[in-house]
């Protein structure tokens, strides 16, 4: 599992370590695992680090002192490494002194620091560290614009994006590794910010941390989550999960919906809605109930909202009054978003919400009243967005998107690894929820069903698309979703 730390989580364990330890001995952790990250790179690009053009932009403090040292490493194995000095006046002194004393050059005219980074072979993003708010400022936007031909290293985040969020408000600069000390940082886990961060090498430095305020899941994790019949288990034992999906209109949201339900985990699904006979034609092992939730019979938990249309309503209500776990989707989320938070007061069960960013905004409106935040607005704060939603709705959220993130109204946050965008497909979501409310009647805690669900989901969209990846649909995804299961077993 890979965790991720606030700022001031990060700035205390450090500030911690260093009182244990002698002055520049954390900083000098860090350079060693930097310039070893580079001089692989370089060892992989050119052969050698010899004679290879090394860039360091180095801002203010001690990310630009990391990047001075790292440089000055690479220099004394025959780099030829210089210096932009963006703020001159208050660069890291002895990072500076080093690098000098390792024969490298400092430079402070933009024109030639340009020059310098339109050439260089491995370029040290150190301009701005952890603590940055804000886009880049004037004298470094030039960086993020030009032209390189270079490998770009980001000093523990790329200059521009919010450590804490991922959120980029202004220019930054776009790393093609990003080498992180002690822990990862939310803001590289959650797009936009991920989308600048290239791949990640994690350097540890000995911090003592706290339970991380992001995690994102891996093979491992997953594999520990899925359900497994036992030798007494049958289909009931396993959980039956309730599909209320398709219309008239939108009868394929049924049968994805249900396509995906089957391979997820519980014994058996129960459906009801008005695309019964198109569901039992493909799937002839699904349990089919006339009416609603309300006289379904035994489910461990109820999908709602995929195609829906007029009776999604009296369907959300039903599936709501129930003691189950009940995952909204779709049409179902439109009229949550109508009904406001009160709808989901006194529930006892678990309620896992699946938004995108459209229908967040309808949601976020329905809590407080105001008018339907753009939904660009929220694709850019995605992490707040999940927050606040499952703040305001005391439910788990999975808010959908280039990086999904999960959010549980107790304040735990898991980002999902293994999106592509060859998800952005017509009945993708419809899939996910299916899979999703599977894992709910199998007994998986809602938070975990999401994450599970969303990890599963991202794999068999990788496989249904191949390699080299092509267009794929989303019954392609459903139908490998046990691969990607096996592949999660498997490890």
């Amino acid at each position: 599992m890979r965790h991720a730390h606030r700022v001031e989580v990060v700035r205390a364990a450090e500030a911690e370590l260093m009182g244990r330890l002698p002055d520049g001995t954390l900083m000098q952790r860090a350079a060693a695992g930097l310039a070893a990250t580079c001089a692989r790179l370089l060892t992989g690009r050119r052969g050698r680090v010899y004679g290879s053009r090394v860039v360091v932009l180095a801002g203010s403090g001690d990310n630009g002192g990391d990047a001075l040292y790292a440089a000055a490493a690479l220099a004394r194995r025959g780099a030829r490494a210089t210096a932009v000095l963006l703020t001159p006046e208050r660069v890291h002194a002895g990072g500076l002194a080093a690098l000098r004393a390792a024969g490298g050059r400092a430079v402070v005219e933009q024109e030639v620091g340009l020059a310098d980074f339109s050439r260089a072979d491995l370029v040290l993003d150190g301009i701005v560290g952890i603590g940055g708010r804000g886009g880049l400022r004037a004298g470094a936007l030039p960086y993020a614009q030009a032209s390189r031909r270079g490998l770009v290293v980001a000093v523990d985040l790329p200059s521009g994006v919010d450590a804490d969020t991922g959120e980029v408000p202004g220019a930054a600069l776009r790393a093609d590794v990003t080498v992180c000390f002690g822990t990862y940082k939310p803001g590289l886990l959650i797009d936009p910010g991920a989308s600048y961060a290239g791949t990640i090498q994690l350097v540890g430095i000995g911090l003592d941390l706290p339970e991380a305020d992001v995690t994102a899941l891996q093979h491992a994790d997953v594999a520990a989550l899925l359900p497994e019949p036992g030798a007494e288990s049958d289909k009931y034992r396993r959980g039956v999960v309730g599909v209320a999906a398709g219309s008239a209109t939108y009868p394929g949201a049924a049968v994805l919906a249900v396509a995906a339900a089957l391979r997820g985990g519980a014994g058996a699904v129960r459906y009801v809605g008005a695309a019964a006979e198109e569901v039992v034609r493909r799937f002839p092992e699904t349990l089919v109930t006339e009416g609603g939730p309300h006289g379904a019979g035994r489910v461990q938990s109820w999908v709602v909202g995929p195609g829906g249309g007029e009776s999604a309503r009296q369907t959300l209500a039903e599936a709501l009054a129930s003691d189950v776990p009940v995952l909204v989707d779709a049409d179902g989320l439109t009229e949550l978003g109508r009904l406001g938070p009160a709808a989901l007061a006194g529930r006892t069960a678990p309620t896992l919400l699946t938004p995108h960013t459209g229908e967040a905004a309808r949601l976020l409106a329905g809590a407080d009243g105001t008018p339907p935040p753009a939904a660009d607005d929220l694709a850019a704060t995605r992490l707040t967005t999940a927050r606040r939603l499952a703040a305001a709705y005391r439910a788990t959220v999975l808010l959908k998107g280039s990086t999904t993130v999960i959010a549980d109204p107790g304040g735990a946050v898991r980002v999902n690894p293994t999106g592509t965008s060859w998800l952005a497909t017509a009945g993708s979501g419809d899939v996910l929820a299916g899979l999703a409310g599977s894992l709910l009647a199998a007994g998986l805690p809602a938070l975990d069903a999401a994450s599970a669900a969303a990890y599963l989901h991202g794999l068999a969209g990788r496989h249904a698309a191949g390699t080299p990846a092509a267009p794929t649909t989303a019954l392609a995804i459903a139908e490998a979703l046990p691969v990607a299961w096996r592949n999660v077993r498997e490890g």
